[in-house]
């Protein structure tokens, strides 16, 4: 059967706490040693027995260094843990003076609102009231100049507007121009294409030679007036090739 646990308390008897004390010291320095060795760690191990003597176990360094450093890490761990306290006092300062200041942000927009008016005085509310006048005319200025910049702005663009309107308007009457200038000419080359058609090719001819002889100014029966008034068959003979809008020329 195995070992039950010891419980651990002080031993009564003076002997046996000697005996145990130097067996569990030896054993403590030994694992001290073996952590040291093992892990490349400073160790430093410091024991008073009953009667006050020294028992100490310290690694490579000597045991003032790792003293001294401990020392150095005990303060810092003292002024950092200051240090939260003393965080923590000031936040919870900052806390209180935060809420106190919206406690009195709520209030004022209640007053703004027109309530909570019973617990002020007339200087306070005159006061308020004079607040609420200034703050209405910065409100209305702001308005007013929006209201300004909004109908500027819609001038310009009115004033935009209207000269693109002028210059599509000018554009659709000079289309309109074109095509109206362009409608009658195509409707008079018609007209004198209708007009040379209906003729007989002999009397094409004679109109061609009719109209080159006029406007070269060498038409002879026009020169002799003697011979057409001497012959008149001919000359109703040869207006009647002729369409009547040559004949008006002729004359």
């Amino acid at each position: 059967m195995g070992r039950g646990r010891v419980q651990l308390k002080r031993i009564e008897n003076k002997i046996n706490r000697q005996v145990t004390f130097s067996k569990r010291r030896s054993g403590l320095l030994k694992k001290a040693h073996e952590i040291s060795v093992l892990c490349d760690a400073e160790v430093a191990l410091i024991v008073f027995s009953t009667k006050g003597k020294l028992f100490e176990y310290s690694s490579d360094s000597s045991m003032e260094r790792i003293l001294e450093r401990y020392e150095r890490y005990s303060y810092a761990g003292r002024q950092l843990t200051a240090n939260e306290i003393e965080q923590n006092g000031s936040w919870t300062l900052e806390q209180a003076k935060l809420k106190a200041r919206m406690e009195v942000l709520q209030r004022n927009e209640r007053h703004y609102m027109g309530e909570d008016l019973e617990n002020l005085s007339l200087r306070e509310i005159q006061n308020l009231e004079q607040q609420l006048d200034s703050a209405l005319k910065q409100i209305r200025s702001r308005k007013n100049q929006l209201m300004f910049e909004s109908i500027s702005e819609l001038q310009k663009k009115d004033k935009a507007l209207q000269e693109q309107n002028n210059m599509l308007a000018k554009k659709v009457r000079e289309k309109e121009k074109a095509v109206v200038q362009q409608t009658q000419w195509e409707q008079q080359n018609n007209c004198q294409d209708s007009s040379s058609m209906f003729l007989p090719q002999p009397m094409q001819s004679l109109n061609i030679r009719l109209v080159n002889t006029l406007f070269s100014g060498t038409y002879e029966a026009r020169s002799s007036g003697r011979e057409d008034e001497g012959n008149p068959a001919q000359h109703r003979a040869a207006n009647a090739l002729l369409p009547p809008w040559m004949i008006r020329h002729l004359e």
